[in-house]
C-alpha cells in the first residue's frame, strides 16, 4: 500500500529545511552579498559561493522520480505544481520562507588518475575550477534523512570558465533516467527528483552528423535546454578535499589548514556519522573515515563491474566523498563484453571498465593526500593513514573475487574456470548482460547462452564453450538449482539503460514526446524483475549490428 504523501505544497516543504552547509561552513569572503555572481572570477578562500539560479525561459514538466518522491514524502502533484515547478527550474523569486532565495556552488580541485592538474583552470592555479553549472538550493530532512538538492544546468557560477552554465535536454534526460536506473539495481547513487525543459530557450552545442562514425563532433546544433534536480546526502567529493588539502599543504592563506579541518569535519558529519565516532580525537576521526571511504568507494566500484557500468570520467571530481555514483557525464553500459569498453572518446584506457578499480585506487590516494595535513604534527598517525592507503589495492582485489563468485553463484572464484570464461567471452563477443543473466537460469546446454553472441561460433569454439559450461555446472553441484538461480538474477540484471535506448528516448523529448522517458523509467526501475513479453521482446536483446561504432550511440564526446 502506498504511503500517503505528506508535503503537498512548497510551504510543507519549506518546513523541512535546514541549510547545515552554508551554516555551518564558510562563504567565500568576495561574493555578493545578493547572490549575483555569475561571471568567471578567481575563488581563493571559503568553502563555498552564494550565487542565485538562473531560471530557465518557459519551463516544461517532463517527468518525476515517483518512487523518489515517495520516499521524501513528496506528493506526485507537487512536481507540476507552479510554485514547485518554478523553484526547481531556477527561479528562487517568490519562495516562502525559511527556503532560500540564493544557492551555492562549490570549487574542487582536478585530478586525473592520481596526478594533480591546474592547467584547465583559467588563472592556471586552481582558484577557478568547481561547480559551473551546478547550483545546490536546498539542504531538507525528510524521510528521516538530509538531503541536498542541486541543479543540474542552473546557470553560471564564478566556476563557469565563460561557458553557459547550461545542460540540454539530451544529457539531463540521461542523467534523470540513469541515477534511479542505478538506484534499483542497488548501486549507491544521487538520485533524481525532477526534470524540466525550456520550451523556447536553446543552446549551441557541438554534437555529431546523423549515423557517423566521428569520434570527434562534426557540427554545432541548436539543442533544448533542460534543468534536472539531482539529489544526494551531500555533493562533497574527492576534489573538493583535494582543494582545500592543496591549499593547507601549500599554506596560500593563513586561514587555509582551518578550512581543510572544517570541510573534513562537515564531510563526517554529513556522510559518516555511522561509521565515525564524535568523541574519539581528531586524528583518530580522520583514520576512520579513510577507512571507512576506502571500503564504502571498493565497494561502490565492484557493483559498477557487476553491472557493466563505466564511469567514463572518474577524475577526483567526479568522485563523491561520500562513496557513490556522481556525475553521469560520458558514463555507459557495455553491449559486448569489452576489458577496454570506454564509452567517452576523451577519456582513455585508464578510465575503461576493469581499469576503474585503479582509477579508484588513484583517487583514494588523492582523498589521502588532501587529509594528510591535518596529521602533519602526528607521525604516527599519518603513517597509519599511509597504511590504509596501502590497503586499498587489496581490499579492492578482495571485493572483485567476492562480485566475480557471486555473478557466477559460485562460494568462491575458480581462478582456471574465471580466466577462461574472461577468454571465452572475448574471442566470442559475448552481450555481457543478456550472457550472465542467461546463465542464471542454469542452462543444460550452451544453447540458451548463445542468444548473447555477437559472433557465430565454429564447432571447436561451440566445444570450449560446452567445456565451459559442464565445468561449472560441476562446481554448483549440490546447490539448490531453483535457490541457485534466485541468488543469481538478484546478482545479474536482466535489463540495463543501453545507450540505445536513450538515444530514442531524448530525439522524441526534442518534440514533446515523453513517454518513452516514462516506459524507460518503468522498466529501467525493475532491473531485475521479470516483465512483459513485450518489454522483453523490447529491451531484453542484443545491440542492432547497425548501430556498433555510431556517433552519440556506441560513443559520446561531452556531457552537454
Amino acid at each position: 500500500m502506498k504511503e500517503v504523501c505528506k508535503i503537498a505544497t512548497l510551504d510543507d516543504l519549506a518546513l523541512a529545511a535546514d541549510y547545515s552547509l552554508v551554516e555551518r561552513l564558510t562563504p567565500n569572503p568576495e561574493a555578493s552579498s545578493d547572490g549575483v555572481d555569475h561571471d568567471p572570477r578567481q575563488v581563493t578562500s571559503g568553502h563555498y559561493v552564494p550565487v542565485n539560479p538562473t531560471p530557465i525561459a518557459d519551463p516544461v514538466y517532463i517527468a518525476h522520480s515517483a518512487r523518489f518522491f515517495g520516499e521524501l514524502g513528496l506528493c506526485d502533484s507537487l512536481a507540476s505544481s507552479e510554485g514547485f515547478m518554478r523553484m526547481f527550474s531556477g527561479d528562487s523569486s517568490q519562495l516562502p520562507e525559511p527556503l532560500r532565495a540564493q544557492g551555492w556552488a562549490t570549487g574542487y580541485a582536478l585530478s586525473i588518475y592520481g596526478t594533480e592538474y591546474y592547467e584547465q583552470c583559467p588563472f592556471r592555479n586552481g582558484n577557478g575550477y568547481g561547480d559551473g553549472r551546478a547550483i545546490s538550493i536546498l539542504e531538507a530532512v525528510l524521510g528521516g534523512r538530509r538531503w541536498e538538492m542541486q541543479l543540474k544546468g542552473g546557470g553560471r557560477t564564478p566556476y563557469c570558465r565563460g561557458a553557459d552554465g547550461r545542460a540540454v535536454l539530451r544529457s539531463s534526460v540521461r542523467e534523470f533516467l540513469a541515477q534511479e536506473h542505478m538506484h534499483a539495481l542497488g548501486i549507491p547513487t544521487s538520485r533524481s527528483l525532477t526534470l524540466y525543459s525550456s520550451a523556447t530557450e536553446t543552446v549551441r552545442r557541438p554534437w555529431f552528423t546523423q549515423g557517423s562514425y566521428s569520434r570527434d563532433p562534426e557540427v554545432m546544433i541548436e539543442e533544448r535546454v533542460a534543468i534536472t534536480t539531482r539529489v544526494a546526502p551531500s555533493f562533497l567529493r574527492v576534489g573538493q578535499i583535494e582543494l582545500f588539502g592543496r591549499r593547507a599543504r601549500k599554506s596560500e592563506h593563513p586561514g587555509a589548514m582551518e578550512e581543510l579541518a572544517t570541510i573534513v569535519e562537515h564531510l563526517i558529519e554529513r556522510e559518516y556519522r555511522e561509521e565515525v565516532d564524535p568523541s574519539l580525537h581528531r586524528s583518530e576521526q580522520i583514520l576512520a573515515l579513510a577507512t571507512a571511504y576506502r571500503e564504502r568507494l571498493t565497494t561502490l566500484v565492484a557493483n559498477w563491474i557487476r553491472v557493466g557500468y563505466c564511469q567514463g570520467n572518474f577524475n577526483s571530481d567526479n568522485c563523491a566523498a561520500g562513496g557513490f555514483t556522481l556525475d553521469y557525464g560520458p558514463f555507459g553500459f557495455m553491449d559486448d563484453f569489452d576489458p577496454r569498453y570506454q564509452p567517452w572518446t576523451g577519456g582513455g584506457a585508464h578510465f575503461s571498465f576493469l581499469n576503474q578499480p585503479q582509477a579508484a585506487e588513484r583517487n583514494f590516494h588523492m582523498f589521502c593526500t588532501a587529509l594528510a595535513p591535518l596529521l602533519y604534527d602526528e607521525p604516527q598517525m599519518l603513517e597509519r593513514l599511509r597504511e590504509i592507503e596501502r590497503g586499498f589495492a587489496g581490499l579492492m582485489q578482495a571485493q572483485m573475487i567476492r562480485m566475480w563468485a557471486a555473478k557466477l553463484g559460485l562460494a568462491g572464484l575458480n581462478a582456471n574456470l574465471f580466466n577462461s570464461l574472461i577468454n571465452l567471452m572475448i574471442e566470442t563477443t559475448v552481450d555481457y548482460t543478456i550472457f550472465f543473466r542467461e546463465l542464471s537460469s542454469i542452462p543444460e546446454d550452451i544453447a540458451p547462452l548463445m542468444e548473447s553472441f555477437y559472433r557465430e561460433v565454429d564447432e571447436k569454439l561451440r566445444e570450449r564453450w560446452s567445456a565451459w559450461l559442464e565445468e561449472w555446472k560441476g562446481l554448483t553441484e549440490g546447490s539448490d538449482r531453483e535457490e541457485l538461480s534466485a541468488q543469481m538474477k538478484a546478482t545479474n540484471p536482466k535489463y540495463t539503460l543501453r545507450e540505445w535506448f536513450l538515444v530514442p528516448a531524448y530525439e522524441l523529448a526534442v518534440n514533446g514526446d515523453y513517454t518513452l522517458i516514462k516506459e524507460l523509467q518503468e522498466v529501467m526501475n525493475d532491473p531485475y524483475g521479470e516483465q512483459s513479453s513485450e518489454i522483453e521482446q523490447k529491451y531484453y536483446r542484443k545491440k542492432p549490428s547497425e548501430l556498433f561504432r555510431v556517433a552519440g550511440v556506441s560513443h559520446v564526446s561531452c556531457s552537454s
